[in-house]
């Protein structure tokens, strides 16, 4: 006998109401409402929408920690940032090292090796990166795009490392792209000055995502696409994006997704930094400081560097610019899966899922419909 049965449910992708089955608090079957009053307990959700959990590609930190300053006095730390995570609507993350030492990368990846149900690998933003186009990561870290140089960055880790972040041109073999596939590690092209050949180049290579679209790379061009163009253009391509108003404009958010075909090349993230969880302030990063300002981060002489805000209000964002909440809600749960290649099926999942609604005003809401933390 199922312990509860969820009725009258919308869920993403899906054409019309659905209704799930649960036992032992795991998802046993989804299928079209049945016109038939189950036998059993259920919960008529009303039409309301529900989805698996947020799934965050970018966060660099949480609760005054940041991951490249992992140590053995911090990692105490993790359990409490994968709870307040939960909390928050995400499932699971991969914990982002920025630019920093080739010592701070690999204490910080044995201290990750540890498993965890939250954390699904690590994401290594640089050291690759193009000078010109650092942004707010520290130049002195910066390194060549070498065969070499990235055996020496991942050690013995490289089965822990699910995305890394580069700048293609910075590759003058054509080699590192290849490697980086041969070992499962999805290529993400970002920090870069790349050209729309050089960029399909990359692709070709093996490159299937790009670090926050629109950020530390070209504008689009008309008669130079650039990389954006280039994986706007390209169906195998999915970008990631910063939807807090101050990373991307909105206008220019909306051009993106109408491009992109919505989740079918877009996926949200956070790009969240240590503060996220604290309030505005003055905080350290790496040796310099950041200012934390209405939940955006920058550097004290203005580089914008960052977010405090959870992913799941990037959502809610795209929901007040006038994003479809279906497609929305899409954007921070099963396109981000996809885009590493996790499963998106329901059956077999933990039934902490999440539920979805519009308030009168509008504004897009949230509640994890139960306590299953497994």
């Amino acid at each position: 006998m199922p312990d509860l049965i969820l009725t009258n449910a919308r869920i993403p992708g899906y054409v019309g109401l659905q209704q799930l089955t649960i036992q032992d608090e795991v998802i046993l079957s989804l299928q079209p409402q049945s016109s038939m009053i189950p036998a059993a307990a259920f919960l008529d959700l009303q039409g309301d929408w529900i989805s698996l959990g947020g799934i965050d590609l970018q966060i660099n930190g949480a609760l005054g920690l940041a991951f490249p300053d992992l140590d053995f006095d911090t990692a105490s730390k993790l359990e409490a940032i994968n709870q307040f995570l939960w909390q928050h609507g995400v499932d699971g993350y991969l914990p982002t090292l920025v630019t920093t030492s080739v010592d701070n990368i690999q204490r910080s990846l044995s201290i990750l090796a540890t498993p965890s149900s939250r954390i699904l690998g690590v994401h290594l933003e640089g050291p690759f990166l193009n000078p010109a186009k650092q942004g707010a990561h520290p130049a002195e870290y910066l390194l060549p795009l070498t065969l070499d140089t990235v055996r020496r960055v991942l050690g013995d880790y490289a089965s822990l490392v699910k995305v890394m972040t580069l700048a293609p041109e910075l590759d003058e073999t054509g080699e590192v792209i290849p490697y980086l596939r041969s070992l499962g590690i999805t290529v993400s092209l970002g920090h870069s000055l790349a050209t729309a050949a050089q960029a399909q180049r990359a692709f070709d290579q093996g490159a299937t995502m790009v670090t926050h679209a629109f950020n530390a790379m070209p504008s689009l061009h008309h008669r130079e696409p650039g990389l954006l163009g280039a994986a706007i253009a390209h169906p195998q391509v999915r970008c990631g994006l910063i939807a807090d108003g101050q990373h991307v404009s909105p206008v220019m958010i909306d051009i993106l997704l109408r491009a992109s075909n919505y989740e079918q090349g877009i996926f949200l993230v956070s790009d969240a930094l240590s503060p996220l969880g604290l309030p505005d302030g003055i905080y350290p990063w790496d040796t310099r400081q950041i200012e934390v300002t209405d939940g955006t981060a920058r550097l004290l002489d203005g580089t914008l560097s960052g977010t405090t805000l959870p992913l799941l209000v990037g959502a809610q964002n795209l929901v007040k610019w006038g994003c479809d909440v279906e497609q929305a809600i899409a954007l921070a749960t099963s396109a981000p899966r996809r885009a590493i290649g996790l499963s998106t099926d329901y059956i077999g999942q933990p039934a902490s899922l999440l539920r979805w609604h519009q308030s009168q005003s509008g504004e897009l809401q949230w509640e994890r419909l139960g306590n299953f933390e497994s």
